[in-house]
C-alpha cells in the first residue's frame, strides 16, 4: 500500500457521513491544477503510514467514525486495494472511492464485489480537451467505461468537475451535461488557486467565480437527477 496521508476526521470528503481520509500516493495523470502536486509527482518524500498501522488507528474511532474515504492521488494504482477495502468492510465500515476513472478493471471489481459505498469520479473536460485538463495522454474507451459502469447504479455515486477558469467554458460544461447525461448527481467544484498546484501558472489563476457556477448548475439540472455547486 502507498498511504502517505491521513486526515482522522472529516465532514466534506463522504457526503452525510464523517469520515475519516486517507491519501494514496502516486497518479497516473498530470493535471495542471491538481493541488497534489507532492502526492502525484512525489510520493516517496511524504512520510508513509503502513496498513498495518491504520486498522488500530479506525478501530479506536469505531464510535464516531462511520466511514472512509479513500483519495489521493489514485487510489486504483494501490497494490493490495482490494484486499484492503475487504478489511474496512469487515471492521464494519462504509468506503468512499474517488478515482479519475482510468482503471475500469479495478473499479468494476470493486463495485461486482461491493465493496465501495460511494464513488466520486473526476471528469476532467469534454472528450476533446481532456489530455490538456489531464496533463497526460489520456485513454477515452477507459472513461467511457468507468461511467459506464457507475451509471449502472450498483454504488452510489457522483461525476463531478473542477471548473477552471480559461479551461473549461460554458460551452465545455453543456457538452459534458450532454455526455454524462442520465448520472445520479453531478457536481461542479469551485477552483480555488494554491501554491502546491502542479503547473505554476494555475497558482496565479483568480478563484471560481461561484455565482458562474449556481448558472451553470442550473442550466444543467435537466441533465441529471441532482446537480451540486461545492466551493
Amino acid at each position: 500500500m502507498t498511504i502517505r496521508g491521513l486526515v482522522p476526521t472529516s465532514l466534506v470528503d463522504y457526503p452525510g457521513e464523517m469520515c475519516t481520509t486517507l491519501f494514496f500516493g502516486g497518479c497516473n495523470l498530470r493535471c495542471p491544477w491538481c493541488h497534489n502536486r507532492e502526492l502525484v509527482e512525489e510520493p516517496w518524500a511524504l512520510p508513509e503510514i503502513k496498513e498495518e498501522e491504520v486498522y488500530p488507528f479506525l478501530a479506536e474511532r469505531q464510535n464516531w467514525i462511520q466511514a472512509v474515504c479513500l483519495t489521493g492521488g489514485e487510489p486504483t494504482l494501490a497494490p493490495g486495494l482490494f484486499d484492503f477495502i475487504s478489511n474496512l468492510k469487515k471492521m464494519g465500515f462504509k468506503v468512499k472511492l474517488d478515482t479519475n476513472g482510468t482503471r475500469p478493471r479495478v473499479l468494476s471489481q470493486l463495485l461486482e464485489a461491493r465493496l465501495v459505498d460511494y464513488v466520486a469520479m473526476d471528469i476532467k473536460g469534454p472528450p476533446p480537451k481532456y489530455p490538456r485538463a489531464a496533463g497526460a495522454p489520456v485513454e477515452m474507451a477507459a472513461i467511457e467505461a468507468s461511467i459506464k459502469l457507475l451509471k449502472q447504479g450498483t454504488s452510489a455515486y457522483e461525476f463531478r468537475t473542477t471548473v477552471i477558469p480559461g479551461l473549461l467554458t460554458e460551452g465545455d460544461l453543456l457538452a459534458m451535461g450532454k455526455w454524462l447525461a442520465g448520472a445520479a448527481c453531478y457536481v461542479l467544484q469551485r477552483f480555488v488557486p494554491r501554491e502546491n498546484i502542479i503547473a505554476e501558472e494555475y497558482r496565479h489563476l483568480p478563484p471560481g467565480d461561484p455565482q458562474f457556477l449556481r448558472q451553470m448548475a442550473a442550466r444543467l439540472e435537466k441533465y441529471f437527477a441532482r446537480v451540486e455547486v461545492r466551493d
